[in-house]
């Protein structure tokens, strides 16, 4: 059976390849809710409501991932379908249950496919997303009354790693450099590479200075159109998580790698098909770039820039990260980085701080109490 086309009436502000992402995401949430039991109907209408949908998707996942368990894996429920399994079932489950599902099936499992065995493993983070979506669901049950005791007050806790500054990885201010020299002069690059590059070197330099710039997420920029930039009020529009709709400033640097690859190398619209041509960066196919061709190309150039393999080089999050650096080595306080890249919390940001180097040296050089010390009368002279 062919597949249908969709249209969208879009009646909102949001671009229609968002609308159109986003609907894809609906589907899939739809889809999972099918096979899950018809007692949860009330608990899918609170996370279409409640949350992000991308939360709601995890969610979703998690919790199918946990009936598939106790179909499966467990003597709770004596069902073979999971959208068989009852509401008296779930209210057999006990913490210590749901313990041993994270605390043991979770962390090492396998998957059994026709020709192979794929082992499974998951760490902490991992762990604790599941843990978070079975809270939300079984705190539901018992709110709702479908369930008779809150069983998640016996959950073990998950311990997760304290993010440490140094273990963060990013670009030196000297690796930029030579990232961007790689893409605007190809030295490096393999022949097979540089026939490539002939064609994208614009729109691969658009696209690494816009991450160094304002530490997109890769969703954000994957999402840009030409349309979210006016360049006459001198600023750009993106779309952040929690649908936040936020204007971006455009400085001289961004505003040229950008008109240039517009300008000069996009290719024109005649030869894009309807649903791209508002994409700013196409693919050599003349289709919208995909979030893993971003992530590929970055780790391209970044690998060369640090002079390692192409696995090794550094993800989109990672320029994410050496914007955040660079805007404090440059002096930025924490809270204009804070509301730069969107960061719920200040101590993600803080995070970043600590890779100002000598910070406390140069403070306490530039603060001097005798006079004939102090070399100067402002910090600004």
């Amino acid at each position: 059976m062919s597949k249908k086309i969709v249209k969208i009436h879009n009646k909102s502000d949001r671009p229609n390849n968002i609308v159109e992402k986003e609907n894809e995401i609906v589907e899939k949430c739809i889809e999972i809710e099918k096979t899950l039991p018809t007692f949860m109907k009330d608990f899918f209408i609170y996370l279409r409501n409640g949350v992000a949908l991308s939360t709601r998707l995890a969610y979703l996942q998690d919790i199918f991932f946990f009936c598939k368990y106790l179909v499966s894996e467990t003597n709770i429920t004596t069902v073979s379908e999971i959208n068989a399994i009852s509401i008296e079932s779930l209210n057999d489950v006990k913490a210590r249950d749901i313990n041993r599902f994270l605390g043991d099936y979770c962390t090492r499992y396998t998957v059994n496919e026709t020709d192979m065995v794929t082992i499974m493993e998951n760490h902490n983070r991992s762990l604790a997303r599941k843990k978070s979506s079975l809270t939300v669901l079984f705190k539901f049950l018992y709110r709702d009354e479908l369930i008779s005791e809150n069983i998640t007050d016996g959950f073990n806790p998950i311990r997760l790693p304290k993010p440490q500054p140094d273990a963060i990885k990013r670009l030196e201010i000297d690796e930029v450099a030579i990232m961007l020299d790689i893409a605007e002069s190809g030295n490096g690059l393999t022949d097979k590479e540089r026939i490539y590059w002939e064609k994208t070197k614009l729109r691969d330099k658009a696209i690494l200075v816009l991450f160094i710039t304002y530490g997109l997420r890769l969703k954000e920029l994957q999402q840009l159109n030409i349309s979210s930039f006016n360049f006459g009020r001198g600023d750009f529009k993106i779309y952040r998580k929690r649908e936040k709709e936020v204007n971006m400033p455009l400085n001289q640097s961004v505003e040229k790698v950008i008109f240039d690859y517009v300008q000069l190398e996009r290719v024109s619209n005649d030869y894009v098909l309807e649903k791209h041509k508002d994409a700013l960066f196409l693919s050599l196919q003349k289709t919208r770039m995909t979030e893993k061709a971003i992530r590929q190309l970055v780790k391209k150039y970044t690998s060369l820039a640090l002079g390692t393999t192409k696995e090794n080089g550094y993800s989109p999050h990672k320029l994410r990260a050496t914007a955040a650096t660079s805007l404090i080595q440059n002096g930025f306080s924490i809270y204009d980085v804070q509301n730069l890249l969107d960061h719920d919390n200040v101590t993600t940001t803080q995070l970043y701080a600590a890779h100002k180097k000598n910070v406390k040296r140069e403070i306490v050089h530039r603060f001097e109490w005798l006079d004939e010390y102090d070399k100067k009368s402002s910090p600004l002279e």
